[in-house]
């Protein structure tokens, strides 16, 4: 994998049309799936409704967003009724976002955000565009990366280096048990998923999870058994090696 673009011989009127050239072109060059490994992923033909690129090996499809500088806690994205849409389906595209620098056309961020880790919350309706707007009337989406886990963010590519790929690998499979769960299910486990990694700890106990009732309970406001809710997360995501049980009450994030 090398980070640098190759210009393309095509002209074009903008320089974002230009970026998206080359961010696109590089991806297909030289992006490898991180669901089975493969080395190449195929491009969609442009103005795909929410897909850009395809593993021929798994069928796992991705969508790619590009910029300069780094992504806030909010990523644009295209329609909010067919995102919601696809949220539930097989096909829903994974997220590649991707970093570069002009100066040296070069890739300097690129990670991704599993699907799985997608859910209602975090895919938010933006305002209808203006009567005035050549497409009045459409409803755009923005993506709350700030509501993903950082477990779901998966660097590639992270401050202009190349990170191992079978780490990458390594990390794509510990969260693919969140497939198996309704969105719903999916939902609250993200939830407690992301207050135990804002501990900033690996070890960590119950009752440090139990100070994050009210803000589930907010998030939650039919539940009225929050703390047994928490209790049944924390034993799922045992169950499924993502934590590990050291003793009563006791608890460690798995590296």
């Amino acid at each position: 994998m090398k980070l640098g673009f190759e210009e393309s011989q095509t002209s074009y009127t903008s320089g974002s049309q230009s970026a998206r050239a080359w961010t696109e072109a590089w991806v297909k060059a030289w992006a490898y799936c991180p669901h089975c490994g493969t080395a190449k992923m195929s491009q969609f033909p442009n103005n795909s409704p929410v897909a850009d690129f395809l593993c021929g090996s798994c069928s796992e499809e991705f969508e790619l967003k590009s910029q300069k500088g780094k992504f806030g806690p909010k990523v644009a994205d295209g329609a909010y009724k067919t995102k919601c849409e696809r949220l539930a389906a097989s096909n829903n595209p994974n997220l590649l976002l991707m970093n570069y620098d002009l100066k040296t056309l070069a890739v300097v961020n690129l990670l991704i955000v599993p699907k799985h880790f997608f859910v209602h919350d975090i895919i938010e309706e933006r305002k209808p565009l203006a009567a005035t707007a050549r497409r009045a009337g459409w409803i755009g989406s923005n993506i709350l990366l700030g509501k993903v886990p950082e477990s779901g963010k998966i660097h590639i590519v992270q401050n202009g280096v190349i990170r191992d790929k079978e780490l990458v690998l390594a990390e794509w499979q510990k969260t693919l048990f969140l497939r198996d769960q309704s969105l719903e299910s999916r939902g609250w486990l993200l939830d407690v998923m992301k207050c135990v990694e804002s501990l900033g700890k690996r070890d960590f106990t119950l009752e440090e999870v139990y100070a994050f009732e009210r803000h589930l309970g907010d998030l939650y406001p039919g539940n009225q058994n929050v703390r047994p809710k928490i209790r049944q997360q924390l034993q799922f995501l045992r169950d499924r090696g993502f934590i590990e049980f050291l003793a009563r009450g006791n608890y460690r994030l798995k590296s």
